[in-house]
């Protein structure tokens, strides 16, 4: 293999790649880049068996060829070179040379013929995420995922489809995020089977949010598959074979309090008042009156803080506390400016929504508080 590109396309794609390459493996190969090159493509890949990540980058291939190399170093090798071009060579099928004007580096390779092949085919293409819904909708719902990896149905992103349209839901048991994808292209109408994708494999994918192209959603039946690809970016991992809880059951159906409030003004006092309640599990009260919600923390050995949030309210007046991670964490990945809470005593769940946009909802459980 022998290779001409320019550094800076190298240290652009290898950051995201290195996403992929396993932290704590016992398998040395999992530890390394493959990098490949033909017609006139260098492909960088890296892969912990739970996800696979691939990047494309053009380059003027002299002799097509592939390797792997230690992924930590050829990350940090790249990363210090100048600007300029750079040649890529494998000597002696044993080694790897990094050759710049004035620098010429030698790692150590493993033959690629070790490295696991990430997928068989792409399987059916099921849907294209255009752009905007990528950056709009799928970071509403995958933060209320379960990073708990021994409740494996919780640590995934429901993809199901509905008349209304296709739903994203996440939840980790204490917290539901649901949102209607607004614009969702060349959906497979074939496809009506919900699919439970791993989150760390949306989370990658908001990456991607940073081009500005579609993204193509593909599921192989046969290897229990889904992979997303953007342009010179494919992201692989295995679908999780886990039943998704009854979630719908637990999204109250009648409000006696509604109130509407600025996202903007709640976040700055959910942060003040988070200060306060670090001493006491993050217990943050909301205190639902006529013109304002007052949002308060008390840890007795601290002290306590209060903040009025002008809002307007309907129905009667009320009062819920949760955990102000969660608030904070909602109120983070919510772009609009009006927001409403919707709830039905102390006890009962909040429902968070955007204004006259019925397309999201957020639940969030209750924390049980003495008066």
């Amino acid at each position: 293999m022998k290779v001409h590109i320019l550094t800076d396309n190298l240290q652009k794609k290898l950051p995201f790649v290195n996403h992929g390459v396993s932290s704590r493996s016992q398998l040395p190969i999992l530890l390394n880049f493959l990098i490949e090159a033909e017609n006139g493509i260098l492909r960088i890949s890296a892969t912990d068996l739970e996800i696979g990540i691939v990047v494309e980058i053009q380059a003027n291939v002299e002799e097509e060829g592939g390797t792997t190399v230690p992924a930590k170093l050829f990350l940090e090798l790249i990363s210090s070179l100048p600007q300029g071009k750079i040649s890529i060579q494998t000597k002696d099928e044993k080694f790897l040379e990094v050759i710049t004007a004035k620098t010429k580096s030698i790692l150590q390779t493993i033959p690629r013929e070790e490295f696991p092949k990430l997928y068989e085919e792409r399987g059916d293409r099921v849907a294209i995420i255009s752009h905007n819904s990528v950056q709009k909708d799928i970071g509403k719902v995958v933060f209320a995922a379960s990073v708990d990896s021994n409740r494996p149905a919780l640590s995934g992103l429901l993809f199901k489809y509905e008349e209304s349209g296709p739903l994203l839901v996440s939840t980790d048991g204490y917290r539901l995020s649901i949102k209607q994808l607004s614009s969702l292209k060349d959906l497979n109408q074939k496809q009506t089977t919900p699919l439970l994708i791993p989150a760390r494999i949306i989370r990658e994918v908001l990456i991607l949010k940073q081009n500005d192209e579609d993204v193509e959603v593909y599921v192989s039946s046969a290897n229990n598959q889904v992979i997303f690809t953007q342009k010179e970016s494919i992201i692989v991992g295995r679908l999780i074979e886990a039943e998704f809880p009854n979630y719908e059951k637990i999204i109250p159906t009648e409000q006696t309090c509604k109130a509407l409030f600025s996202k903007e003004e709640m976040q700055k006092a959910v942060k003040t008042c988070a200060i306060f309640a670090r001493e006491t599990s993050n217990i943050i009260k909301l205190s639902i009156q006529k013109d304002i919600i007052v949002v308060s923390a008390n840890t007795p050995s601290v002290g306590e803080n209060t903040v009025e949030v002008e809002a307007s309210m309907e129905g009667i007046e009320n009062e819920i506390a949760f955990n102000g991670k969660y608030l904070i964490d909602l109120l983070a990945n919510i772009d609009e400016e009006n927001i409403t809470l919707e709830m039905n005593g102390p006890l009962n769940p909040g429902v968070f929504k955007i204004a006259n946009d019925d397309s999201f909802l957020h639940l969030i459980m209750p924390i049980r508080v003495q008066s």
